[in-house]
């Protein structure tokens, strides 16, 4: 069950270039989440990937931050269909983290603590797409938002930035997540309204 929260507001406006088809602009930052937080310090935070030999590779928060964060300005889109424009954000690049991967498999399954999951294609993770966002706004991440840390996918509906990411597992073919086996689409461009199977 969704858990929808303060913030969880907007209203209509004029059509906006930025906004894609069916949303509409927010100034806030709703909070819809698929359970509880959960609560994960920094200090036990971990972030793996698995490839296809079941090589796993795992940072902690130091390490983590030590693949160098960068400045992020995007706009987000949720499939509810509210929109936030020009968020900033930092946090690290994937190009960074699959540096160190050896994969041939072209999908990915990210993972969260308190057990979320979805499916990402690992085209769009790659070549400036998707980050490992730590910081909104200038500040830590708060927990109700995904932090520590969360999968940032700007071009994809929001679902698939996961919340309170903890690893991804890399996929010969492109499964679905928890959204995804509950009637959410497979992929989820805004641009193309692709909201639901």
């Amino acid at each position: 069950m969704a858990v929808f929260s303060r913030g969880f507001t907007g209203r209509r406006h004029e059509q906006n270039d930025a906004l894609p088809p069916g949303q509409y602009l927010t100034e806030d930052f709703p909070v819809l989440s698929a359970g509880p937080t959960p609560k994960v310090p920094t200090d036990t935070w971990q972030f793996s990937v698995r490839n296809e030999n079941d090589d796993v590779t795992t940072w902690n928060w130091d390490e983590f931050q030590a693949l160098g964060p960068e400045e992020i300005h995007t706009d987000i889109h949720c499939v509810t269909r509210w929109s936030k424009l020009g968020t900033s954000w930092r946090g690290v690049s994937l190009d960074r983290v699959f540096e160190k991967i050896d994969t041939s498999f072209e999908y990915v399954m990210a993972s969260s603590y308190g057990g979320y999951t979805t499916n990402v294609p690992l085209a769009d993770l790659l070549d400036g797409k998707a980050w490992i966002a730590t910081e909104f706004e200038g500040g830590p991440l708060d927990p109700e938002h995904g932090g520590p840390a969360r999968l940032l996918v700007p071009h994809l509906y929001f679902w698939k930035s996961a919340k309170w990411v903890r690893g991804l597992q890399m996929l010969p073919t492109d499964e679905p997540g928890f959204w995804e086996q509950n009637g959410y689409n497979i992929y989820g461009d805004p641009w193309k309204e692709q909201r639901y199977w």
